[in-house]
Order: C-alpha cells, then structure tokens, then sequence
C-alpha cells in the first residue's frame, strides 16, 4: 500500500476509529499522511499545533495509537506502525 491509497481511505478509516474509540478519534482527526515509508505511517499535526500554543499532544497520541493502528487495519488490510512526525 502507498500513502495515495490510504488517503483515498482514511475517512473510513477514521468513521471506524470512531466507532471503536471516539477518544482515539479525537486525538487523530485533524493528522495529516506526511508519508508511507514501508510499514511505517508518518503522521503530520502541524496545522493543529499552530493553535496549540504550549500543550504537548504527543502522550495523548501514543495513548492512543494502538487503535489507530487497529482501524486502519480492518479498513485497508494493511499492519503499519504510526509514529508523529515526518
């Protein structure tokens, strides 16, 4: 799978990741695919930092991370790890 055909998914997989964990849902709705590179998904929260000011989000995404992991999963087929940044 390439980072293409995960975006042209990713709003199903967020309607799943909702449905399973709203939390997880929360946490990640506003990421942005950076990049695929092999197995490991790269996730982008610029946009949603700039409003952030001093609030670090990084806990709450590994709090979270498994399910994310799971949605995109069930969705796509495809295991890959998600990490923030690029």
């Amino acid at each position: 799978m390439d980072v293409q055909t995960l975006r042209a998914q990713w709003a199903d997989v967020l309607d799943y990741l909702e449905r399973i964990d709203r939390m997880a849902w929360i946490a990640f709705f506003d990421a942005r695919l950076a990049k695929l590179d092999g197995t490991t998904l790269h996730l982008d929260f610029s946009d949603s930092r700039k409003f952030a000011g001093n609030l670090d989000y990084g806990n709450i995404h590994n709090q979270h991370r498994a399910a994310l992991q799971q949605a995109i999963q069930a969705v796509t087929g495809a295991e890959v790890d998600v990490v923030d940044g690029t």
